[in-house]
């Protein structure tokens, strides 16, 4: 019976909407760096960028993919609804992931585009139709952390699917076709949105625009105000000559945020007496929490590295049996071929004229293996490097019935955890996972023998806990806090910080080479993510007065 659920309907309907949208967008980011770093002159050539440069390009389209749902927000609470803005954006995303299979570097750039305004209009809005569901049965309200923990394992399953189906569709048919599928995925989920319809029909009740309230911004004024002068910034931050933060790009996207963040501000300050204290206590959890977008999501960019260049990938001759005809593993082998020299990080070497070295050899795999340790067949079959970014995903669901099960305890021995608190726990773990790989880069003797698998399996499974703590429960603070009428702008603000995060992540990532002794890259995130530890902890006991007065909780 209905009065027996403890979660809405429509929950399942968004859960599997999710997780087709993210078996696209994760199948897409775990080849990313790959295709980006993959020669020009392979069997299924890719763009052939340097490590600096494909860590900016990763870095700038997480970071404005994470950006725009500010904006798609807006339209959702203003003029589209959810659903619109969720079938537009699966659209506009589901057309750059085709985009990309297509081998062009100026093709590649706008297929990028669309994907990044898609993820505006879809990301957001899916988010804040979860929190109103719960919102609109008195019933479903205590439920709503659990809810987006749920809703959260939806998004891991599709990243966990994802890259296997990515591995097979790039080593048989080459990155066109894995590019392609993750479009494919996405139109799945958008079929499945609307025909789910008919079950849940609770998702169409809440699908409401919320009246405007005098004195908040027009659409038209945001654009004269905010929009333009962003706009212009983030041209100068392009074309001053050289650059302040690293990277054309990343002067660009600093200028551009700093009026979306003055924007927050003003939302702040205009706002009713009685909303401005949930408002500067989401505004303050943003700030902290971009640290972690700023570690989380070096997963693609050094850690995909770590695993490329200085992890033991060889498969053992019975999985080979298994990974071989499913196309998850590939062969390298000691035949001599041109290669660029480098050094033992993959930094080129140049020659006089200051170009990159070439000469023959074998798979770069083998630069810090001794020639005395070489297969005697001159072959090794190695496990896929996208496959590593399936680690996380998979904890996600095993982790998660175990993190909601700690604190329905908690909360049924009447010791309940806050949401902020939760948070700056989330903030804890997080900060350990860094440790994980300080040891494997020591243990490795910095690079110089492959590292074990296990320690990426070790960094993934904390920072997979901390992860569960900090990122599901963000969505719910932002629905818990958020004035009604402006929900979905509030869910571009979390997507803001994650913005910004995501940013700091290749920024990081792109100081990989700058690091003799890769500990200290490690160290770096350790040091920043307790920074935001001390600062969260400093307004947790504000935060959870605010949670209090505002939601009885």
């Amino acid at each position: 019976m209905d009065t027996e659920r403890k979660h809405p309907k429509g929950l399942m309907v968004l859960f599997f909407t999710e997780m087709w949208e993210r078996f696209g967008f994760y199948l897409m980011l775990g080849i990313f760096t790959l295709y980006m770093l993959e020669g020009k002159g392979s069997s299924f050539p890719g763009l052939g960028f340097s490590v600096e440069k494909a860590a900016d390009v990763y870095g700038t389209y997480l970071a404005l993919v994470y950006l725009t749902p500010f904006l798609g927000g807006l339209l959702a609470d203003r003029i589209l609804g959810y659903r619109l803005s969720i079938t537009l954006g699966g659209l506009l995303m589901a057309a750059g992931y085709i985009g990309l299979s297509i081998y062009n570097e100026t093709t590649f750039y706008l297929a990028l585009l669309l994907i990044i305004l898609g993820n505006g209009l879809f990301k957001p809005n899916i988010s804040t139709l979860v929190g109103r569901l719960y919102d609109s049965n008195i019933k479903f309200k205590p439920n709503k952390d659990s809810g987006y923990n749920i809703f959260y394992m939806g998004i891991n399953i599709g990243a966990f699917i994802c890259n296997f189906v990515a591995a097979y569709f790039r080593n048989k048919f080459g990155w066109g076709w894995a590019f392609a599928v993750a479009g494919i995925g996405m139109l799945i989920g958008l079929i499945w949105f609307w025909s789910g319809h008919m079950y849940a029909r609770d998702i169409k009740e809440v699908d409401k625009i919320a009246p405007k309230r005098d004195g908040d911004f027009s659409i038209g004024k945001i654009l004269l105000r905010l929009f333009l002068p962003a706009s212009i910034a983030a041209f100068i931050g392009w074309i001053i000559p050289g650059n302040i933060f690293g990277a054309d790009s990343t002067d660009a996207f600093l200028f551009f945020s700093v009026f979306v963040v003055w924007f927050y501000i003003s939302v702040y300050r205009s706002a009713d007496k009685h909303e401005k204290q949930p408002i500067a206590a989401l505004l303050a959890v943003y700030g902290c929490v971009i640290i972690f977008w700023a570690i989380f999501h070096q997963n693609g960019a050094a850690l995909t590295v770590w695993a490329e260049r200085y992890t033991n990938r060889e498969v053992p001759a019975v999985v080979a049996k298994v990974t071989d005809p499913l196309y998850l593993s590939e062969t390298v082998t000691t035949e001599p071929r041109e290669i660029v020299v480098t050094d033992l990080h993959g930094v080129p070497i140049p020659d006089a004229n200051g170009e990159p070295q070439t000469s023959t050899g074998p798979d770069p795999y083998f630069n810090n293996i001794p020639q005395e340790e070489w297969p005697e067949s001159g072959k090794k079959t190695l496990i896929n490097t996208e496959i590593f970014q399936s680690i996380n995903p998979f904890f996600i669901i095993i982790f998660t019935p175990l993190v909601v099960g700690f604190f329905n305890f908690l909360r049924r021995r009447k010791r309940p955890v806050s949401t902020p608190a939760k948070i700056g726990w989330g903030m804890v773990i997080t900060a350990l996972s860094a440790l994980v790989m300080v040891l494997a880069v020591v243990v490795s003797g910095n690079g110089s023998v492959k590292a074990s698998a296990g320690w990426l399996f070790g960094t993934y499974a904390v920072i997979t806990v901390g992860e569960l703590c900090l990122s599901p429960m963000g969505l719910s603070l932002v629905s818990k806090l958020s004035p009604t009428r402006i929900t979905a702008l509030m869910m571009g603000g979390w997507f803001l910080s994650t913005s910004l995060g995501n940013k700091l992540s290749g920024v990081l990532s792109g100081l990989w080479n700058i690091y003799e002794h890769k500990a200290f890259f490690f160290v770096t995130n350790f040091v920043l993510a307790m920074i935001s530890v001390g600062l969260i902890f400093y307004l947790l006991p504000w935060l959870r007065k605010v949670v209090k007065d505002h939601t009885g909780e």
